[in-house]
């Protein structure tokens, strides 16, 4: 079974982002026809600054430059999950538990496909997420996109 791009990404540049005190948060392929985009997001508790962003990109460079996973040009953008970050994994679902989120599925679930209000749950399998009242169940194969809904109290 052949590995997910931005799983042998993740396996490669990890160690380096973890060794300068980052998280890996995640990262996404966006291989657009000329114009690819590697994005890598990455966490620290006290925030991230431009200087981390700088800081990563360089040591992440000389790893991809060296292990070329991706073949063709492609930007490389470093940059911190924000306010509405997006939720990419099992844990980053699990410490979002009462908070709201936005999720997309690539399959519709009881007839819906878009999906806002407070995370219920988080486990091994899937979500579930309350909307309008009723609760949905979402297995993490079927999300394409989730992020948290910031707030601004």
């Amino acid at each position: 079974m052949s590995q997910r791009l931005e799983d042998r990404i993740e396996q490669m540049v990890r160690p380096a982002i973890e060794d300068l005190g980052c998280e890996f948060w995640g990262c996404e392929y966006l291989p657009v026809s000329g114009h690819a985009t590697l994005r890598i997001y990455i966490d620290k508790p006290e925030g991230v600054t431009v200087d981390d962003c700088a800081e990563v990109s360089h040591e992440v460079s000389g790893i991809l430059d060296v292990e070329d996973p991706i073949s063709g040009a492609y930007n490389l953008e470093i940059s911190s999950p924000g306010v509405d970050r997006p939720l990419m994994n099992p844990d980053h679902f699990s410490r979002y538990v009462g908070e709201e989120v936005a999720v997309r599925t690539h399959d519709p679930v009881l007839g819906r496909r878009k999906f806002k209000g407070p995370l219920l749950s988080a486990d091994e399998r899937g979500i579930e997420i309350l909307v309008d009242g009723e609760t949905y169940a979402i297995d993490y194969d079927n999300i394409d996109r989730a992020n948290l809904v910031p707030r601004f109290d």
